[in-house]
């Protein structure tokens, strides 16, 4: 639609200019006019209106109607500007001076468009030649409108002649854009940055559900699609938008206030309304908002620029009537120069015969129409001061400082009292780069042709019937986009946050909103969050999700808690019972091995094995360390040495106890061939080396191939820290090659039980290995039903009881010999104990000897025999005297001996009672 715009606006300039050069005077005059080098244009509303007529035959200014104070107000800032510049050092030096042909606009576009046709009007007749009797001096610049949609209009044709354009209050956002506004410029900033302002005091205050009331036309459609979209970006929702029509007298302008006093009433919600229409449009709001009585007082409104020092809005009404007010003003100067000038004005003839917009102020009537001449400059003075605005009249003296530093920049360089000497563009160009000072303080405009400096922030006070509407609470920075308050203030502006404009309560944390469809952002429910998901802020669109591996949460939480993380720990009560017999453990095997190496010469120490005693207590020194790496928080490493560690320590030891076994099946074989072949292949240590390296073979594939590795598992509040076996092939091999030597052990031992009770290792070897057994075949279905982090336990229980099981079935017996029972830890108690149960043996194999001797002739036949442990008892001496005189010792002829007597031949621990068939020598049973 711009595009329709611009050529509608160039129709009317081109219907003007058609009119020709004779006709042009017939035009309304300046109302106020002052010579100089350089003249400055000046465009301002003195009136509200003109007079709708319905004369369209031929073209002719419309009469202006109803007196506008602010309009007037700020011509008189220009006036007393430019005579300022004139006497400031800047014009002085170079002698020059400024003029200005100030028009009223009337607030009409038609009027301010006529108006304009006097700053382009050619300074030379049709024919070429100059016309120095009636043409006026050609204008370098020009100040004004205060309308945006006047200084549009008025703008696209002084672009025609490159006339640069200064707006004192001008805040369209489209003016900034050069392409289509090459001279204009501002000396105040764009409605971008004021409703950025807005936006940013809701955000602040949490108000996101607001009304907009604007006015129609560039401006108020310029600042609302400015702020909507702001608005929604900041989430911010727009509940309703009520656009007026600029002239409430035109058909449809009274049905428009009230439907948009209909829309506030209706939306009682709605504590919030930005407003960006004119101060006689909301006049006219307040009064029917007051006659449906709705409740005006619990609102706060956002006023924009143009309203915000116009406390007419009030009418009759006082300040509680319509509630609170904020209003954005521009920045403002020191107003005591220019209320020192409006004192001193004077009504006489010389001054009102250049300034007819003067004269008119002092005749004004009365509301009855009765002439009321203003004759008291007094009077007049207190009128223009209650309708002058610091932050108004400081930008009329910008715009007029500007002028002047950049003519004062071309004029030292070239000649300006020569008429043409100084062309508009020139001055536009000096305009664009120049810097210029006013109150001490620099000033320049952007690229975009504006002086942006920020906004203050008002809030209208009432104080006994006295409307204050400049009490500054607030400063708005643009650049950092933040707000700082004024000492004293903020806790005036602080507490209208009190205010609650929302369509929906906040979500708390734990929630999220959902918005149902067709409906606003702002209009929504709070859902809990589910399980594992959290909102940690209020009004959040979605709920986050939790690290599922670390973090869990409830529904509805507001944040994540950390897993726990469980294992079998240090601290556990459990661990360090088990520790502790872990510990307790290897003390034992210290001491055992430490007593064993003090007694290793005496017949109960060489009972249990001698050299093999040591290392089965080494052995078990290894599984009691391996069960400690069951506790704590599980490694890799520890993962793996733990089940290698116990595998090979116990392995070495059940392969030592299998050494004794099979001597015990060595020595009571029957067949004797089968005996002859054992004899010569059992190698004791060859066999446990055997045993031991079939075993590291198991591991060493274990880890090469699939090796035990740290494992998380995870779930819902917990992770648990363990150890993956890998392969649990593996594991159950190792575990099963253990189990088998054990199987062996226990057969081997179990014919051997009845050998001497003091001496017997057989009985002993036979419970240890069913004690291990026993606890492992137990443990398989415990460890695979069982999880979580007392797993391990399990397994170091098991371990515990197989060592602690070897332990004590064969050392703490002979311990006990050894410290309490050393009588019978010698060599002749022991033959006593062996004579003793060889005589038991006589006894039994007599009765069978008289029926089998001819079928024995040529063997020998133990009737009774048991086993002790090996190297019980070594001698080449002859049997003590308790033996029966007829036995020789071992390695002797007993041929002489009488075949059926009945004699005991000891031989490394091994002993033998039997009927001897026929004279031979006896040979070693074993040899170790």
């Amino acid at each position: 639609m711009e595009p329709m715009g611009d050529v509608l606006h160039l129709l009317v300039i081109l219907s003007l200019l058609e009119t020709g050069n004779a006709k042009v005077g017939d035009f309304k005059a300046p109302g106020a006019t002052a010579p100089g080098d350089i003249i400055i244009g000046g465009l301002f509303a003195i009136h509200e209106g003109v007079e709708e007529s319905a004369n369209l035959s031929a073209p002719h200014a419309s009469q202006c109607v109803r007196f506008n104070m602010d309009g007037f107000t700020q011509a008189l800032a220009m006036i007393h500007a430019v005579e300022s510049a004139n006497r400031s050092p800047v014009l002085t030096a170079l002698g020059i001076s400024l003029g200005y042909r100030i028009h009223d606009s009337c607030s009409d576009v038609t009027t301010a468009l006529r108006a304009s046709t006097d700053f382009t009007q050619p300074t030379t007749d049709c024919g070429g030649g100059a016309n120095t009797s009636n043409s006026s001096p050609p204008i370098m610049a020009v100040i004004g409108a205060s309308s945006s949609e006047i200084s549009i209009s008025v703008a696209r044709q002084l672009n025609l002649k490159l006339i640069p354009q200064i707006s004192y209050a001008s805040t369209a956002i489209i003016l900034s854009d050069k392409n289509r506004f090459p001279t204009f410029l501002r000396t105040v900033p764009s409605d971008l940055y004021q409703t950025q302002a807005m936006v940013q005091l809701l955000s602040d205050s949490k108000w996101t559900w607001v009304g907009v009331v604007t006015t129609d036309g560039d401006y108020g459609r310029s600042a609302l699609d400015s702020f909507v979209s702001q608005a929604t970006a900041s989430g911010i929702c727009v509940a309703f938008k009520e656009i007026l029509p600029n002239s409430l007298t035109s058909p449809g302008g009274e049905s428009a206030v009230r439907q948009a006093a209909a829309t506030l009433r209706r939306n009682p919600n709605v504590k919030v309304v930005v407003s960006f229409a004119k101060p006689t449009q909301m006049m006219y709001l307040y009064q029917e908002l007051r006659s449906l009585g709705s409740g005006l007082g619990e609102r706060v409104w956002v006023a924009s620029d143009s309203w915000s020092s116009s406390k007419e809005v009030l009418g009759k009404m006082d300040l509680p009537d319509i509630g609170h007010v904020v209003g954005f003003t521009f920045k403002r100067g020191n107003l005591a120069p220019f209320h020192h000038y409006l004192m001193n004005l004077s009504d006489s003839n010389d001054i009102i015969g250049n300034n007819s917009f003067l004269k008119e102020f002092y005749s004004l009537t009365n509301g009855s129409g009765d002439p009321k001449v203003v004759s008291s400059s007094t009077a007049a003075a207190e009128i223009l001061l209650n309708n002058s605005y610091a932050n108004v009249v400081f930008n009329v003296e910008m715009a007029v400082s500007a002028i002047a530093h950049a003519v004062a920049n071309i004029c030292s360089k070239k000649d300006c009292k020569t008429p043409g000497t100084v062309q508009p563009w020139q001055v536009l160009e000096a305009l664009r780069g120049s810097q210029f000072e006013l109150e001490g303080k620099s000033y320049t405009f952007d690229q975009k042709g504006d002086i942006n400096m920020g906004y203050d922030v008002t809030l209208w006070s009432s104080a006994r019937g006295v409307i204050n509407v400049h009490d500054v609470v607030a400063e708005y920075h643009p650049i950092n986009i933040s707000f700082s308050y004024t000492s004293g203030n903020t806790k005036n502006i602080t507490n209208l946050r009190d205010v609650v404009s929302v369509c929906s309560a906040s979500c708390e944390p734990g929630e999220f909103k959902k918005t149902a469809e067709g409906r606003h952002t702002c209009c929504y429910e709070c859902i809990n969050c589910t399980e594992n998901h959290y909102s940690n802020n209020t009004d959040m669109d979605q709920c986050l999700s939790c690290d599922t591996k670390t973090e869990w949460s409830l529904g509805g939480s507001s944040g994540c808690t950390h897993k726990t993380l469980e294992f079998f720990s240090w601290q556990d009560s459990f661990a360090v019972v088990l520790l502790a017999l872990s510990a307790l453990g290897i003390v034992l095997v210290l001491l055992v091995g430490a007593l064993f190496l003090h007694h290793q010469q005496t017949p109960v120490v060489k009972a249990a094995g001698g050299p093999l005693s040591q290392l089965i207590l080494l052995s078990l020194v290894g599984s009691f360390v391996s069960a400690v790496f069951f506790v704590g928080h599980p490694s890799s490493l520890q993962c793996k040495v733990r089940q290698v560690l116990f595998g090979l320590s116990f392995t070495l030891c059940v392969s030592c106890i299998l050494v004794k076994s099979l001597k015990i099946l060595l020595a009571f074989q029957l067949n004797p061939d089968l005996k002859d072949v054992l004899r010569r292949l059992y190698q004791p240590y060859a066999i446990i080396c055997l045993c031991v390296a079939l075993q590291v073979l198991t591991c060493t594939l274990w880890l090469v191939l699939q090796s035990p590795r740290e494992k998380a598992t995870v779930f819902a509040t917990t992770v648990l820290a363990e150890c993956d076996e890998g392969s649990h092939v593996a594991f159950g091999v190792m575990l099963g090659y253990i189990a088998v030597l054990a199987l062996v052990c226990f057969a081997c031992a179990f014919k051997g039980r009845k050998l001497p009770q003091k001496y017997n290792e057989a009985r002993f070897i036979t419970f240890s290995m069913l004690l291990y057994l026993m606890s492992w075949v137990m443990f398989v279905p415990v460890y695979v039903t069982t999880s979580g982090k007392y797993l391990p336990a399990v397994e170091m229980v098991v371990i515990l009881i197989s060592n602690y099981g070897v332990l004590s079935c064969h050392f703490f017996p002979k311990c006990y010999i050894i410290l309490f029972k050393k009588e019978h830890n010698t060599k002749s108690a022991f033959m006593k104990n062996v004579y003793e149960y060889s005589r038991k043996g006589i006894t039994v194999s007599s009765s069978a000897s008289e029926t089998s001797v001819s079928q024995t002739e040529g063997k020998c036949i133990s009737n009774s025999y048991s086993i002790s442990s090996p190297s019980f008892f070594m001698s080449t001496t002859p049997i003590e005297p308790t033996a029966p005189q007829n036995c020789w010792s071992v390695g002797q002829d007993i041929q002489s001996i009488d075949p059926a007597t009945h004699c005991t031949v000891v031989d490394h621990g091994v002993f033998f009672t039997g009927q001897l068939t026929r004279p031979h020598r006896l040979r070693r049973s074993m040899s170790l």
